[in-house]
């Protein structure tokens, strides 16, 4: 008989050793290919051999864990999420949705229990994009959908994907190697706290998700002329960082506009001298909604907006994509199996809608996908004061249980 209130102690005892890898002695901070993503490869990979499970890396550097069934040719479903994080960031944020599917397959190992299929357990090294600016790297590579010229994307130090995945002892030329096979793949299922107020809201441990945003990411370059705060005109100034505070402000204009969510989080300026004309501004673009056709008309719409402010003030203006991704309905199929789970744990069954993109979005290129969310402490996500209750995920693993033991 599975304790599931013991397994969620374990799981949030898990997360808490993993949350103590990162680069920053300060804040959790654990990016793709670094020294920190081996040793959270290593961590896990431990985990899988102690819960029965014959583990391995891929040439992408995703760590992968197999329960397998008794049958060589059984067919195959998957589970998992990310490992790296945002700077400064919370400790469940897509590390709930491998350790906790790991520590349910340790008590299934224990007590004897056999699946009817292979269950692969993957924590994919990016999701983020947190070093590269291009995001979902680790899944993009299990669909075969890497291109050539992001070898040449590099870190905020000046190193590329190419030679970080050197460093990390892999190949860019390999990567191919982790495209997975997908005649047997009978869907993907993903484990993700919620990142929002809604099942909070409602009172509810956790939630089924209808579909995932619609999103699109792009760097935007503004380029003008540095020059002495002191000595140049104020009509006579190139001035990109002025440029830039006006493109932002239009941004934010836009996307209320057109009913969608558009965000600037990050930008960078040069010189960055308190007594310099700024002549070379770089800032980060973000559009998400619920349907591909509105994010795309804002993003036109905000594009032709930027151009205007640019040719206004004499500036060149570059925007470079960096990630696209379309709106991913769930499968209804696999949705009804989580539902049924939930309803099993006389949970109130709620479906919602996903603003946050996840590794799903690119797994559903190649299989049906799924995903389960858990309630989190006000919604907040990307932060230090990120929360979840050792309450909500042992529920969790009862309906993942449920859900386990009702696919076929």
């Amino acid at each position: 008989m599975i304790d599931f209130q013991t397994l969620g102690q374990t799981v949030m005892a898990r997360l808490e050793t993993l949350g103590k890898i990162s680069q920053s002695p300060d804040y959790l901070d654990r990016r793709y290919l670094s020294e920190q993503h081996k040793r959270a490869n290593q961590l896990i990979d431990k985990w899988m051999t102690a819960a029965g499970m014959r583990s391995w890396q891929d040439q992408a550097g995703n760590i992968w864990g197999r329960f397998e069934a008794e049958q060589s040719d059984a067919p195959r479903y998957i589970m998992g999420s990310h490992l790296d994080t945002v700077p400064n960031g919370g400790k469940y944020d897509g590390m709930l949705g491998v350790v906790a599917p790991i520590t349910l397959i340790e008590a299934l190992h224990v007590e004897g229990i056999r699946l009817p299929f292979h269950l692969d357990i993957v924590g994919f090294g990016d999701e983020e994009g947190t070093r590269f600016g291009s995001t979902l790297l680790g899944s993009r590579a299990l669909t075969g959908q890497w291109a050539a010229s992001w070898a040449d994307l590099q870190d905020e130090d000046g190193i590329s994907l190419a030679q970080a995945l050197e460093n990390f002892g892999l190949s860019f030329d390999n990567v191919s190697e982790a495209t997975i096979a997908t005649e047997n793949l009978k869907g993907y299922l993903e484990l993700h706290i919620e990142q929002g107020p809604v099942l909070e809201q409602r009172n509810l441990s956790v939630g089924v998700v209808s579909a995932i945003a619609a999103a699109k990411r792009f760097e935007i370059t503004v380029t003008g002329m540095a020059g002495h705060a002191g000595t140049v005109p104020m009509p006579m100034r190139l001035d990109t960082l002025a440029a830039s505070s006006e493109m932002i402000l239009a941004v934010e204009s836009v996307a209320k506009e057109h009913g969608v969510v558009a965000t600037v989080g990050q930008i960078s300026n040069r010189p960055n001298g308190v007594n310099v004309i700024s002549g070379k501004t770089v800032f980060s673009l973000d559009v998400r909604s619920a349907q591909d056709f509105q994010r795309d008309d804002a993003i036109a719409d905000i594009m032709d907006r930027l151009d205007n402010i640019a040719a206004k003030r004499n500036l060149a203006l570059e925007h470079r994509p960096t990630h696209s991704a379309h709106a991913v309905q769930c499968d209804d199929q696999l949705q009804s199996v989580l539902c049924n789970a939930i309803a099993a744990q006389d949970i109130g069954v709620h479906t919602l809608f996903s603003g946050a993109g996840h590794d799903a979005v690119a797994m559903a290129d190649i299989c049906p996908v799924a995903m389960l969310f858990v309630r989190c402490e006000k919604g907040i996500s990307h932060h230090p004061a990120e929360a979840i209750t050792t309450e909500d995920v042992s529920a969790t693993l009862a309906v993942l249980n449920h859900t386990l033991q009702s696919l076929k």
